[in-house]
Parts: C-alpha cells; sequence; structure tokens
C-alpha cells in the first residue's frame, strides 16, 4: 500500500468560525518573506530556515495551539507569525497580546483579495485598525488539494 505522506494535517474549520481567539503574551518567531504581487516567493527556503533555528534551540511548533499568521506588508514582503513553545536563538521571537476575531474562508488562493476585503469590512464595523489582519493558511497548496478543501482562517485584533 502507497500511502501519501502527510505534510499539513486535515483541518477542522467548526472551532475557528467566528470565534474570539485570546493571547495574552503567545509566543512567536516572526520571519519575512519576498512576494510577487502578494505571492510568496521564498517560503520553503523560510520555513527551512526556521525549522533548522528550531531544531538547534530544542524548540518545536507549539503543538497545542498551532498557527501560523502571515500579513502583508506591501506587494513585495510578507510577514509570518510561527506559534513556538519557546525561544528560539538567532530569531525574532515576539509574544502577541490581545483578542482576535476570527472567520473562516474557504476557496483557492486567489481569493485572498477579498477575504481581505471582508477582514477590512469587519475591521470597519468594529472600528478597529484595518492594518491589524492576519491569515492563518491551513494548509500548503499540496496539502489543499489532497484534502479537497482549502481553509483560511482570517485573524482581526479587535482588543
Amino acid at each position: 500500500m502507497n500511502e501519501e505522506k502527510i505534510c499539513c494535517p486535515k483541518f477542522d474549520p467548526t472551532p475557528w468560525d467566528n470565534k474570539e481567539v485570546v493571547w495574552s503574551d503567545k509566543l512567536f518567531i516572526k520571519e519575512k518573506t519576498c512576494s510577487l504581487f502578494y505571492m510568496p516567493l521564498n517560503m520553503g527556503s523560510m520555513m527551512k530556515k526556521v525549522c533548522t533555528k528550531m531544531e538547534k534551540s530544542g524548540a518545536s511548533p507549539d503543538v497545542k495551539d498551532w498557527v501560523m499568521l502571515s500579513r502583508d506588508l506591501s506587494p513585495w514582503k510578507c510577514e509570518h507569525y510561527l506559534a513556538v513553545n519557546k525561544e528560539v536563538s538567532d530569531s525574532d521571537n515576539v509574544k502577541l497580546s490581545g483578542t482576535f476575531l476570527t472567520k473562516v474562508f474557504e476557496g483557492p488562493y486567489k481569493e485572498v483579495k477579498n477575504w481581505y476585503k471582508e477582514m477590512q469590512k469587519l475591521a470597519e464595523e468594529k472600528v478597529v485598525d484595518k492594518n491589524n489582519i492576519y491569515f492563518y493558511y491551513t494548509t500548503c497548496p499540496k496539502c489543499a488539494k489532497k484534502w479537497g478543501k482549502n481553509y483560511v482562517v482570517g485573524f482581526l485584533k479587535i482588543r
């Protein structure tokens, strides 16, 4: 039996849709990627670099509360926040605190611009800063195809 290697676990959107997520000093490492009109160009190499740094530091992804948030800074640059269980040496260790409202989207990655507009509209409704929008891409493109669904979770910091 030739089983496919599981890269990304199957994602259950139920616990994430229209929820409030509260973090107090949740630990992340922050990395950046280059983009071409919002499409990341070096995501794979960035992830390899992060995994090497985590391994050297004896850190691992925060499996209890795993999330990797992404935020576009421009059409040419994106920053990513990877939840970890301890500080990682030679990395930009950051702690995020606040209350985030989540919204689950499903569809091809090309729809992100529309999902971003929906999150901006939500920010206007909540009267909060539109610059505090992040996305959690729950699966890589290969696994999205394998699972038959591509879920993306929008995060809006509301407090």
